[in-house]
């Protein structure tokens, strides 16, 4: 499989920057932050959080089919429908058992369980809905996917915390490398802004509290970060070996060249402090890309806006990528879109190359300066061979995708 280019045909996103490719690519190049106080977190310690804007489930599904799913299926089956025509596929006309489905997510519904709590608490168990299960169950997320466009092919949802959709374009990469099918929708779905789990990471310590200022909260490796900003959305990307892609005249926006994906073994929540796990990471996709790390040119950190993590990866990025590649986080803008980051990341990362256009890291106002990488703090226009995206995941989970032009 080592060596196996694979294009991306199609792509589709649902983010706090905005609903479609075109206002989330335009939100993230001119440094948007999309961070406010939340009124659903009104109750709650932390009341700051990156929401998509305007979403309309009833119209932009149907009010029958928006109904009957948790808000991250809703997510993923618009980005997807994004995703299939940029891609000029018709799922009306495609072999679907030659199409897998291989989506990532941290929490699947938690929306739907916090709220059919309730009515078991306040009405009793004869009240709660038939459709829990079938809402919330993770595996839903690639299910429902499959029932939406007719994918009979390999069907699965990986969970690598917020790692996920970075994991699920890795192991799509695998599948058409293997040759289990021809084309693959793959990335990553969430929708965890919920009172109990935004309670919990608030009970961590883990995010910010900067309710005085919220645009600002999300600061990727600047000095005055003090956590991340939880965001909501969907990444899918239409994914075919570089040959069938061509052979169809499809415009490729670029290509998954490398997956690399380690364990930390260290701890259920903190990176490790060397970044030795996701430099391991870094360290396979460059191999499986047939690259050294001098050649690698930007970089989508992961950079979270925590402490603990911008620090680690920004310690691993200076050691190991000797060429001194232009670094970016885009969550200044979105937010942490937990398990859908590395999907989201990842299409940012292959329209970066595609623009050659790396977009700022929002809000860095003075970078930390036990940080030594170079940064970027304004949209810069250069030319990208090589490109990385990397994700981190509690649990320490750890993906990287190396990526180049068409």
């Amino acid at each position: 499989m080592a060596g196996m280019d694979i294009a991306v045909t199609g792509l589709g996103l649902v983010t706090p920057g905005g609903i479609g490719v075109g206002p989330s690519w335009a939100a993230v190049c001119d440094g948007r932050p999309a961070a406010a106080l939340d009124p659903l977190l009104t109750d709650n310690p932390v009341r700051i959080s990156c929401r998509v804007p305007g979403f309309d489930p009833e119209r932009l599904l149907s009010a029958r089919r928006a109904h009957r799913l948790d808000r991250f299926v809703q997510f993923a089956l618009v980005a997807a429908h994004e995703a299939v025509a940029d891609a000029g596929l018709d799922p009306q006309t495609w072999d679907g058992a030659r199409v897998g489905v291989v989506l990532g997510c941290a929490d699947g519904g938690p929306g739907t369980v916090e709220e059919q709590h309730h009515v078991l608490r306040e009405q009793g168990a004869d009240r709660v809905s038939p459709l829990l299960l079938p809402m919330q169950l993770p595996n839903m997320l690639a299910g429902q996917t499959a029932i939406e466009f007719g994918a009979t092919g390999p069907n699965l949802v990986v969970a690598t915390a917020c790692a996920s959709g970075a994991t699920a374009i890795g192991t799509a990469r695998d599948l058409l490398a293997l040759g289990r099918c021809d084309i693959v929708l793959a990335g990553g779905s969430e929708a965890m802004v919920t009172p109990l789990v935004m309670a919990g990471f608030a009970q961590m310590g883990a995010l910010s509290k900067r309710h005085d200022d919220p645009a600002s909260a999300s600061r990727p490796f600047d000095a005055d970060r003090d956590g991340f900003v939880a965001g909501e959305g969907a990444g899918i990307l239409v994914m075919e070996r570089v040959a069938d892609a061509r052979a169809r005249g499809a415009h490729v926006h670029g290509r998954i060249i490398g997956y690399g994906a380690t364990a930390d073994a260290h701890h259920m929540t903190s990176p490790h402090p060397d970044g030795a796990g996701i430099e391991a990471a870094v360290r396979a996709a460059l191999a499986d890309a047939g690259a050294d790390p001098d050649d690698v040119q930007h970089v989508n950190a992961h950079g979270t806006s925590t402490p603990l993590n911008d620090l680690a990866e920004a310690r691993m990025i200076g050691r190991t990528l000797r060429g001194d590649p232009l670094v970016t986080s885009t969550k200044g803008v979105t937010g942490h879109l937990l398990g859908a980051a590395g999907a989201v990341e990842a299409a940012f990362t292959v329209l970066s190359v595609e623009h050659e256009l790396v977009p700022p890291t929002a809000n860095l106002v003075m970078p930390d300066s036990r940080i030594d990488i170079k940064l970027a703090q304004a949209a810069t226009y250069m030319p990208i061979d090589l490109a990385l995206s990397n994700s981190l995941g509690f649990g320490g989970q750890n993906t990287a995708l190396a990526i180049a032009p068409a």
